[in-house]
C-alpha cells in the first residue's frame, strides 16, 4: 500500500492505462487509483471482510486489479491470485485450499466460473470486474457488480495499522505433479522486493518510464512491476487481454512504452508481427525476459534490430518472484560478438537481497568458475519459507531454498540455468543440458520452437530427443538441422533423433510441459545406429 499512496502523493497525476475486456481503453491518474482503493477496502469491510480473509482474482492485467492488489491488502485481506489457465481441478483446488470468501473476475471468465462453482466449498459470490452495464448474463447464484459495490463504500476510509509482515498476496505455483502449493507474499516483502526490482541493474525502473507488464498479474506478482511502477512514479500500462503481437506492438508505440516485461512465448509472437510487417517498437528500450530461458537469437534479434535492450531475468513463484537480472558490468560491458551474446543469454546476476549457491548432490558448495553445474540454492527476505499450511518448511536450517534447478555461477556473479534437475539428461556419466540444446536448435531459421527430452538407451542410460516445431511455411530436414547443431554444440550432445511436431504442450505459465512430452513419447524408440 505504501508504494501507492506514495505515487499519489508525489506522482498523483501520472496515467495508468488499461486496455479493458469490454468498456475500451481506460485512463485515470495514480491520485484517482488511490480514492478508489480507499473506497473499496471501505465496502469490502462493510461487507464483512476481515483482516487475513484470501480474497481471489480470476482477472487480467488493469486498473481495477490493481485497486484489488493494493485496496484488499491494504485493508488486511489477502489476495489470491488465481491463473486462469490452470486445469479445471487445479482450480478449483487452490480456491478451497485458499479458503477464498470473494472472486472478483474480468468477464472472459463467465463460463469458466460456471463450470468450477459447483465444487468451490467456501466462495460466497463472485464480483464482476464491470460496470452495471456490461454485468453478464450467468447462471451463477450469487454475483455483485464492482462498480456497485465500489460506490457502497467511504472516501474517509481510514486505512488500518498493522505489522509490517501481515500477508499481503498469496499466490500457487502450478507444478506439473501434485497439487500446486501456495506462497505468501507479506507486506514487507512485497515492498523489499520492489524497492530491488527498480534498481539500475535489476528493471532499471524511474519516475521518467512508462512501464508494461506483459506478464499476467495471476502469474508471480506480475514480477512485481505494478509494484515498483507506483514506487517510483512510473506511467503504467495495462494490456487486459490482447497479449498478441499486433495488439501489443500498438500499445507499446501509442503508449510510448520505454520498459517491459513478458515470458519468451510473448516476445517470439511480438517478433513474428515485427517481421512481418516492417513495424517498429517505437522508443522502447528495456524489455525484461524471464519464465523460461529465452533463446540468445531472440535477444540478438531485439537488440541489433529494434535497438532494444533485453535483461534476461530468473526467479520463482517462490521468490515473490525475482532473483536475478541480466545486465551489464563495467567488465562485462566491453563484450563484443559471441562473447556478448553468451553472457547475455545467462540469467544474470543476484539482485540486492538474494543470496545464491551452487552443490553437489551431497551438499557440498562447489566453485564459482561458471564451468561446474550444481544444484541451486537460494534464501533471502523475500523467499519463501514455508508453503501455505504446509507443516514442514520448505527451507533448510540455514534457510536455503532449493530451487530445482541446475545451474553454473561465474566469478562476476553471473548465473545461468543449464537445466531443471528434474530434465538434465544423464548420458553415459555425463550431463547434457535440455536447455542449451533447445537454444542452439531455436537458433535455426526453420525452427520456430524446440524442446529436448531424454530418452532410455542401452548403452548410455539416456539420450536427447529433440521435438521441432517448424517455423511457419518451412520444411526442415533431420540432417540440415543435425548439421546446424553440428556447429553449436558439442559432437556427444547431438539428439539421437529429431521429431516434427505442429505443437508443444505449454504450462499454465508458458514454460514447456516437459511431463506431457516424456508422456507422448514413452514408447519411442531412439535409432540404434
Amino acid at each position: 500500500m505504501l508504494g501507492l499512496m506514495h505515487a499519489a502523493r508525489t506522482n498523483g497525476g501520472e496515467e495508468v492505462v488499461t486496455v479493458t475486456v469490454a468498456e475500451g481503453v481506460h485512463r485515470y491518474t495514480y491520485g484517482e487509483c488511490a480514492a478508489r482503493c480507499r473506497k473499496l477496502a471501505s465496502a469490502l469491510e462493510r461487507w464483512g471482510m476481515q483482516q487475513g480473509d484470501r480474497i481471489a482474482t480470476l482477472a487480467w492485467n488493469g486498473y481495477r486489479h490493481l485497486e484489488l492488489w493494493y485496496g484488499v491488502a491494504g485493508a488486511g485481506a489477502v489476495v489470491h491470485t488465481i491463473n486462469p489457465r490452470l486445469f479445471k481441478e487445479q482450480i478449483v483446488y487452490i480456491a478451497n485450499h485458499a479458503e477464498d470468501r470473494l472472486i472478483f473476475a474480468d468477464l472472459s471468465f463467465v463460463a469458466l466460473l460456471e463450470d468450477v462453482w459447483p465444487e468451490l466449498t467456501s466462495v460466497e459470490a463472485v464480483v464482476f470486474l464491470c460496470d452495471e452495464a456490461h454485468m453478464p448474463k450467468t447462471k451463477l447464484p450469487k454475483v455483485m457488480c464492482y462498480e456497485t459495490l465500489l460506490a457502497g463504500g467511504s472516501d474517509d476510509y481510514v486505512w488500518p495499522m498493522f505489522d509490517e509482515r501481515t500477508a499481503a498476496g498469496l499466490c500457487y505455483t502450478s507444478g506439473t505433479t501434485g497439487h500446486p502449493k501456495g506462497v505468501l507474499y507479506t507486506h514487507r516483502s512485497s515492498v523489499l522486493h520492489a524497492y530491488a526490482a527498480a534498481l539500475p541493474d535489476a528493471f532499471d525502473a524511474c519516475a521518467r518510464d512508462i512501464m508494461l507488464p506483459v506478464v499476467p498479474m495471476f502469474h508471480a506478482n506480475a514480477w512485481g512491476m505494478p509494484h515498483v511502477a507506483p514506487l517510483v512514479g512510473a506511467k503504467l500500462v495495462m494490456p487486459g487481454p490482447y497479449l498478441d503481437g499486433k495488439s501489443l506492438q500498438k500499445l507499446i508505440v501509442d503508449e510510448g512504452v520505454t520498459l517491459t516485461a513478458g515470458v519468451p512465448t510473448v516476445w517470439l509472437g511480438l517478433l513474428a508481427h515485427l517481421q512481418a510487417t516492417g513495424t517498429n517498437l517505437g522508443g522502447l528500450r528495456l524489455a525484461v525476459i524471464g519464465g523460461a530461458a529465452a533463446p540468445v537469437s531472440m535477444i540478438e534479434t531485439f537488440e541489433r534490430d529494434y535497438g532494444v535492450r533485453v535483461a534476461h531475468a530468473w526467479g520463482m513463484t517462490e521468490m515473490n518472484p525475482l532473483g536475478t537480472v541480466n545486465g551489464p558490468t563495467r567488465a562485462t560491458a566491453q563484450l563484443t560478438g559471441e562473447a556478448r551474446w553468451a553472457m547475455e543469454a545467462k540469467q544474470g546476476r543476484a539482485i540486492f537481497g538474494i543470496e545464491m549457491k551452487i552443490t553437489d548432490d551431497d551438499g557440498r558448495e562447489l566453485a564459482r568458475d561458471g564451468k561446474v553445474s550444481g544444484h541451486l540454492l537460494v534464501r533471502g527476505p523475500w523467499v519463501v519459507e514455508r508453503y501455505y499450511k504446509a507443516a514442514q518448511p520448505a527451507v533448510d536450517a540455514d534457510g536455503w531454498f532449493d530451487t530445482g534447478d541446475i545451474a553454473t555461477l561465474d566469478t562476476q556473479g553471473y548465473m545461468q540455468i543449464t537445466d531443471r534437475a528434474k530434465d538434465i539428461i544423464k548420458s553415459g556419466g555425463e550431463w547434457i543440458s535440455s536447455i542449451d540444446l533447445e537454444n542452439a536448435a531455436v537458433a535455426h531459421p526453420k525452427v520456430a520452437e524446440a524442446a529436448v527430452i531424454a530418452l532410455p538407451h542401452p548403452k548410455w542410460t539416456e539420450r536427447p530427443l529433440l521435438v521441432v516445431v517448424p517455423a511457419s511455411g518451412q520444411n526442415p530436414s533431420k540432417d540440415e538441422i543435425l548439421s546446424f547443431l553440428e556447429t553449436q554444440v558439442a559432437k556427444w550432445w547431438l539428439p539421437d533423433d529429431i521429431a516434427f511436431v505442429d505443437e508443444i504442450p505449454h504450462t499454465a505459465t508458458g514454460k514447456i510441459q516437459k511431463v506431457a512430452l516424456r508422456e507422448r513419447f514413452k514408447d519411442y524408440k531412439l535409432p540404434t545406429v
